[in-house]
Formats: C-alpha cells, structure tokens, sequence
C-alpha cells in the first residue's frame, strides 16, 4: 500500500508529488511516458504559476531553468502596430520556461525524497473499486498489467483523462469554435523579449520566443478546418501574409520549412462539475480543461497542486479516515472553484468578439488605429488582463 497515488506527470502531477513527498506522505507517481522529450505547447509561466513554484519550495531551481521573461508585448491589426506595453514595470514578468526541463527538475527534486517513487511508461486503464471506493488503478507497465493500490487517487492525466472517463462524473462543456495551428520557426522574432499579437477580421494570431532559440507561432483558425490547412503543405503560410506586418512576412517566407509541418491543438474548455468520488480527486486539465486564452493551463494546474497539497496532504500526513480524506477533497475543489471558474468565462470574450463578424466586432477592427488603441486596448487590457497574471484568488502553501 502507499498512501497516494498520483495518476500523470504534468505540470499539476509532478508538483504535487513533490510536495506530497515533502510533507512525509508516500506517494507513487505514474507517467505514461518514459520521458518529457515531446511536445508541449503551454510554456508561458504567469506570475501566477511562477509563484505557484515558488510556494513550493523550489524557487531556487526553478530560476536556474532556462527562461526567458517577456518584457514587451505588441499588438497588430493588420500591418499596423496599434499597442506597445513594455512588462518591465510589473513585479514579476511572464517568462517562456521549456516544460520538458522543468518537469525533470521537479521529479529530479523529489527523487531526493524518501517517501517519492516515480514508475515511468505506466499506462493507467481503468479505477479499483472496493465497496464503491476507489481504492488504485489497474495499469499497463513495461512487465505487464499491474495494480496500483493506496489510500487515496489524484488524477492529473490531462485533458485525455482516461480517470476522468472511468469516473463518469458530470461536466458542463464550453463550446468552442475555434482551434489552434502551433508552428516552430528557427531563431528569435522580432527579438528575444517580445511577444507580438496580430488581429483582424476572422484572423488572431500569436507568437512568442523561445529560450531554446525558436519561435512559436500560434494561428486561430475555424474549428475544423485544420485538414484543409495540412492539404496545402508549406502554402498555409501564405495564407497568413495578407493579417501580418512585412517584417513577420518577410520572416515567415524565409522559414517556410520550419512551419511546413503545423501541430493542432483541439480547443477545448470544459468542467466537472464534480471533481471528486470517494478515495478520488481529479485537479488540473483532468478536472477543468482550460482555452488557451491568456495562457491559463499550466498556471491554474501549478496551482490546483498547491492547494491539493495544502488539504489532502495534511489529511494523509494526519492518516485521517475515508470520511476526512474525502471531505478534504471537496475543500480542494471549493477553493478552486471561483477562480477555475472566472478564468474560463473570462477565456470566452476574447474569441468571441475578435473572430465574429459581429457589427461591433467590425466597427472595432476597422476604428482608426488611435482610437482603437485608446478606447479598447488601453482601458480592457489593464482591467481584464491582471487575473491571467495574477490568478483570482490567493494561493499559499501552507505548513
């Protein structure tokens, strides 16, 4: 038996076995792959997640990642440049830190903890029951099918949750109607500090760069269509040249090889409206999968970690009984609520409003470029923005 069983080593997962670990509370962490070398798209620390980190105890090495801080952030309409907002004023600026590096710092860090065991190229396929408890999971590891038992579960398996469709608990969807096209490009654009955003009529598009030297380039496109966009090979791009600046043209021309081969990110955003069964606890994209708006995911994930360490890892520290255990779950999830909750309807606006043709969509995309800077970007960024940064709600690690 081990105390806790953390299901997924994401951002969520990871952090809160560490700091499960931390407390004395033995825990198993399963992770499906044998190493965080693949692909992430959620690499934007707020000031939010970063102190999330630093609540944890680990602030220390994780300002020794490679990181990058934007400084700047520039919006478009078109060709034109309409907002300039140097980040240098705030405390704490949002920084580009490779996930894959941060996750192995933070197992690396638990490692050094006696009550830590992390199981590697541990598939998990379904719940154990005992009396309508959830008591482990049944899993496929490299030797063959395996059970995994404990005192209690956390699944922080992401957005593909397979807990969460074991489980069967309800959910309320958010529908969306669009998705995202991520793309790589060699080097730096326009420099190592900037983040650029472009919008138009039907058109958003962002980028960002890279501590390892690249830049992403995410394009918002029409829910579905991201096969029409694959059949044209390395001529997509093209399809961006009309909604950008010269210099991004020019850049995106002379790196067509870099971005011939797009990702597809399936927006998705939703919520259980449970997050808990007995003996199991979902946190993370596994509870409340989060739009790509404001880059919210990992940092609401990071933070779900603190908090479910805060309830549950006193209450097994404490080796309470089955009734505690559960209503600490609950606690989890009701001190979460009203920020998970906020972050998402606030996620809807955005979209909403810049991709519809919508009359005052229309007449606010075409306004003259200083009126439009005036009486939309500066007055809804300043008031709107500082949740994405900040998070709703207070959010401490408690002793």
């Amino acid at each position: 038996m081990t105390d806790a069983i953390v299901v997924g080593a994401g951002p969520a997962g990871a952090l809160l076995a560490y700091m499960l670990a931390r407390r004395g509370v033995p825990v198993t962490l399963l992770e499906r792959q044998t190493d965080f070398s693949r692909e992430f798209r959620g690499e934007i620390l707020m000031p939010s997640g970063i102190a999330a980190m630093h609540e944890a105890g680990l602030r220390q090495q994780f300002d020794a990642l490679p990181n990058l801080p934007i400084g700047n952030v520039q919006i478009f309409r078109g060709e034109r440049p309409v907002f300039n907002g140097p980040l240098d004023g705030l405390k704490v600026r949002p920084r580009v830190v490779p996930q894959p590096a941060m996750l192995e710092m933070i197992v690396a860090e638990a490692s050094k903890l006696p009550d830590f065991k992390l199981e590697r190229g541990v598939t998990v396929r379904d719940l154990i029951y005992e009396k309508d408890r959830v008591i482990g999971v049944h899993a496929d590891a490299h030797d063959g099918p395996r059970e995994y038992r404990g005192d209690f579960v956390i699944a922080c398996d992401g957005r593909a949750s397979v807990i969460r469709k074991r489980a069967a608990l309800p959910q309320d969807r958010i529908m969306q109607g669009f998705d995202v096209v991520w793309g790589h490009v060699p080097g730096q654009f326009p420099d190592g500090r900037t983040a650029r955003a472009y919008i138009g009529n039907g058109h958003l598009l962002i980028m960002y760069p890279s501590p390892e030297g690249h830049t992403q380039i995410g394009w918002v496109i029409d829910k579905g269509t991201f096969g029409d966009i694959k059949r044209m090979g390395d001529r997509w791009i093209d399809e961006l040249a009309p909604h950008v600046s010269p210099d991004l043209r020019q850049y995106l021309a002379a790196n067509k090889t870099g971005l011939a081969r797009p990702f597809l990110l399936d927006v998705i955003c939703d919520r259980l409206r449970e997050w808990t069964a007995p003996g199991l606890l979902l946190i993370g994209d596994a509870a409340h999968p989060m739009s790509p708006v404001g880059g919210q995911g990992i940092n609401v994930a990071l933070r779900d970690a603190v908090v479910t360490a805060n309830h549950l890892g006193r209450a097994l520290k404490m080796r309470e009984d089955e009734a505690t255990l559960d209503f600490a779950a609950r606690n989890i999830q009701a001190e979460r609520w009203p920020e998970i909750t906020t972050i998402q309807d606030m996620q809807q606006i955005g979209p909403r409003f810049l991709l519809s043709n919508s009359l005052l969509s229309r007449i606010v995309v075409s306004a003259p470029m200083i009126a439009f800077a005036k009486t939309f970007l500066g007055g809804y960024l300043v008031r709107r923005f500082d949740p994405f940064l900040n998070g709703v709600t207070r959010v401490v690690m408690e002793l």
